[in-house]
């Protein structure tokens, strides 16, 4: 007998009793992003190689060890499944010279790919919203985009989570902080365990971001970049601080913060749970101001971040956050030939009136049927005899709460049913 074919580890399916929550996510983000004036863009999910080899950095773990990368065999083209949103979505900016019509503000959804060792929170499949403000070069944006995520938040009942803000400075500050870092390191190389040793030439700022318990102490006394940054960075910085503290929003300042991509710059900023474990940053960004130029396009100013939808989702189960959203608002049992007609024209009369219905599919006698109602998610019975049907009424029974079955005609049916 031959083995069943199951879904790829860390590529998870979506089942029916946990997409309403993705849905009613997805339509929070929706009408949150249009407050604030931010359009859709949808890009493809395989990219050519290259884009993201050079704008996530080749030193960075997602292109030394996570991309799912392959060979078109068509043509020989090199390509990935995209592990991160920015990149694709700067190309389709330049690609398409949206920046001619002034700077854009867009966000994108959907499936990301790495291939990491799958764990709670971190899938080889998982989900991101991202949100990207392109040509806009003062701190205010950066505000604009932290204070978009403190309403959000409060949209989703979060309240249980931390935002903690740095900078990177500017490229030649950040150069300048880099040699130093090393030649700290280099002083400690015993310290260093064997990931630490092999980034300190190609990127030594990730050393920083170590969890390991036994580097803490001399990442602790490594360098500061704060004493590296050009006065341009630190003005920027300190404008950001100011439009935050007016909009009373909390932070914590971590110099120590390092983005695991290599085109950040200036602000750089993480929303941080408790609740999850090892997977608490939910959400994350920054600013980007160098990448369009790098990527073959005029020096433009950016700031963005994403969310991981599955760890959003998760904190919202693990902190009680109830979403009910009901498969249908009527079940329609019939019996009997005219009533076995006139139950079509009722079931598209409800939904003509934006009703969502179930009708009863499979014969049986009414109380088989009930039973059926009765253990769907529906509020209310339609129960359509040949008499009913003789009159073009329906009697409703309630399901959920106790009150009289009650015959009506379709007019009054739809009132009913739509009483709160």
């Amino acid at each position: 007998m031959s083995s069943s074919i199951r879904a790829i580890r860390g590529m998870n399916d979506i089942l029916p009793e946990e997409v309403y929550q993705w849905n009613f996510f997805e339509a929070t983000i929706r009408n949150w992003l249009a407050a604030y004036g931010y359009c859709n863009i949808r890009t493809p999910i395989v990219e050519q190689t290259d884009l993201f080899v050079r704008s996530i950095g080749t030193a960075t773990d997602i292109v030394e060890k996570e991309m799912y990368t392959f060979v078109d065999h068509l043509n020989g083209e090199s390509l990935t499944l995209r592990p991160e949103g920015t990149a694709s979505c700067v190309r389709a900016v330049l690609e398409h010279s949206l920046l001619y019509a002034g700077p854009q503000r867009l966000y994108y959804y959907g499936p990301m790919f790495r291939h990491e060792r799958p764990q709670k929170g971190r899938y080889r499949q998982f989900h991101q919203v991202g949100v990207e403000a392109i040509g806009y070069a003062n701190a205010e944006i950066d505000a604009e985009l932290i204070i978009m995520c403190a309403r959000l938040w409060r949209q989703l009942g979060i309240s249980n989570v931390r935002l903690e803000i740095g900078t990177l400075g500017s490229v030649a500050s950040r150069a300048v902080y880099r040699d130093r870092l090393i030649n700290f390191f280099e002083q400690h190389l015993h310290h260093l365990d064997e990931d630490a040793r092999r980034r300190l030439y190609t990127n030594p700022l990730r050393i920083l971001d170590s969890k390991n318990p036994a580097m803490q102490e001399i990442i602790l006394n490594a360098p500061r970049l704060l004493d590296d940054l050009d006065e341009e960075s630190l003005v920027h910085f300190q404008e950001l601080q100011d439009r935050l503290q007016q909009q009373g929003i909390d932070y914590e300042i971590n110099l120590k913060l390092v983005r695991g991509l290599d085109y950040y710059n200036r602000t750089v900023f993480e929303w941080i749970t408790d609740k999850l474990g090892a997977q608490g940053t939910i959400c994350a960004g920054g600013r980007y101001d160098g990448l369009i130029e790098q990527m073959g396009g005029k020096h433009t100013p950016a700031c963005g971040f994403a969310m991981g939808i599955e760890r959003i989702l998760a904190l919202m189960n693990e902190t009680g956050v109830k979403i009910h959203q009901t498969v249908a608002d009527v079940y329609i049992v019939y019996q009997g030939e005219i009533a076995s007609k006139f139950c079509w024209k009722v079931a598209e009369y409800f939904r003509d009136n934006a009703l969502k219905v179930i009708l009863h599919c499979g014969g049986g006698n009414f109380k088989s049927q009930m039973k059926k109602a009765d253990a769907s998610d529906a509020r209310f019975a339609i129960i359509i005899g040949d008499d009913e049907a003789s009159n073009s009424e329906v009697s409703i029974k309630p399901l959920r709460e106790v009150a009289e079955q009650v015959r009506v005609g379709l007019n009054e049916a739809v009132a009913l049913l739509k009483q709160e």
